[in-house]
C-alpha cells in the first residue's frame, strides 16, 4: 500500500511537486490563518477548517461541510480529482487529518499528510515563506460519499458489535471533565484510544508497526466492524489516517460526541473501562 503519510524527505524527491495545502488550527485560537500569514510552506493554500473544512455548527461542532464549499476550496487552489495533495499544519497532523479526510471524502483521490508539519519541515531545514499563491481555477466538482462514515445510530451499532474507538483525551472519555461540550461523558461500549497515544513527543505519527500493534491491542483487526469518533469530528479522523497507516479503513462519525448529546434519550456512560 502506498502510506497517508509523507515525510518531509520524501516531500522534497517528489518531481513535480505536489500542490500544498497548509490547514493549521487552534481550537482555542489563535486563528490558524495568523500562522499561515506569518509562515508558510512554499507554495502552499491554506484552507480554514471552521469555514471550508467543516459546516456550521449544529448538530455538532464541526458537521461535514457542503458540497459547493468544498468545489470552490478545491477549485481555488487548481486541483483536479486526481492531483497529487499534501496537506499539513502545525505539528500533530491534527487539523492535517481533517483535510485529509474531508478531501478524500469529496472525491480527491491522492491527497497525503505531511508527518510531522511545519515542526518537521522547519527542523529539516525547509524554507518557508509569507507569499501568498494566487487563486487558480479546475474543472473539480466535489462529490461527497468517497469514503465511509456513521451517523449516531451507526456508531451506536458499532460500538455494541464491533469496535468504536474514541480518540478524545481519557479525563473527557470518563466524563471526568468537559471542557467542550455540556455533557460529559462517552458512548457506551466505546474504547479510549487518544490522539496522544498514536504520537510520537516530537508530533510525529508512531512508526506503523507500533501502531498495529497498539490496535490490536485494544481490539482491531482488519475484519473488525469499526468507526472512530471524538468531541466534534476532527480528533476522529486523525485516528482514522492512523488506522490507513496500517491498511484499516475506518468509518467516521462526524458528528461526534457533540452531536449524540443532542438527543437525550441517548445513553451515556462515564468512567475509564
Amino acid at each position: 500500500m502506498t502510506s497517508p503519510l509523507i515525510t518531509v524527505a520524501e516531500l522534497r524527491a517528489l518531481e513535480p511537486q505536489p500542490l500544498l495545502v497548509d490547514a493549521t488550527w487552534n481550537l482555542a485560537g489563535p486563528p490558524g490563518r495568523e500562522a499561515y500569514d506569518a509562515g508558510h510552506l512554499p507554495g502552499a493554500h491554506f484552507v480554514d477548517l471552521d469555514t471550508e473544512l467543516a459546516g456550521p455548527p449544529g448538530p455538532g461542532r464541526h458537521p461535514l461541510p457542503d458540497a459547493t464549499t468544498v468545489t470552490a476550496l478545491v477549485r481555488r487552489t487548481g486541483a483536479s480529482a486526481d492531483t497529487p495533495v499534501v496537506v499539513y499544519d502545525a505539528a500533530n497532523s491534527l487539523a492535517a487529518a481533517r483535510a485529509w479526510w474531508i478531501l478524500r471524502y469529496f472525491g480527491l483521490t491522492d491527497v497525503r499528510v505531511l508527518d510531522g508539519g511545519l515542526a518537521a519541515w522547519r527542523a529539516a531545514g525547509g524554507s518557508v515563506t509569507t507569499d501568498v499563491p494566487a487563486d487558480a481555477d479546475s474543472d473539480f466538482t466535489a462529490t461527497p460519499g468517497h469514503l465511509p462514515l456513521v451517523d449516531a445510530e451507526g456508531a451506536a451499532k458499532v460500538a455494541e458489535s464491533g469496535v468504536l474507538l474514541d480518540a478524545r483525551a481519557p479525563e473527557r472519555f470518563a466524563g471526568e471533565v468537559e471542557p467542550m461540550d455540556k455533557v460529559a461523558g462517552h458512548i457506551p461500549g466505546a474504547v479510549n484510544t487518544p490522539m496522544a497515544d498514536l504520537l510520537t513527543p516530537d508530533g510525529h505519527f508512531k512508526p506503523a508497526a507500533d501502531l498495529d500493534t497498539y490496535f490490536t491491542e485494544h481490539g482491531v483487526t482488519p475484519d473488525t466492524e469499526l468507526a472512530t469518533y471524538c468531541g466534534s469530528g476532527v480528533t476522529a479522523t486523525h485516528t482514522a489516517l492512523a488506522l490507513a497507516t496500517v491498511d484499516i479503513e475506518a468509518p467516521v462519525y462526524i458528528g461526534s460526541w457533540s452531536d449524540w448529546i443532542t438527543d437525550p434519550t441517548r445513553p451515556i456512560a462515564t468512567g475509564r473501562d
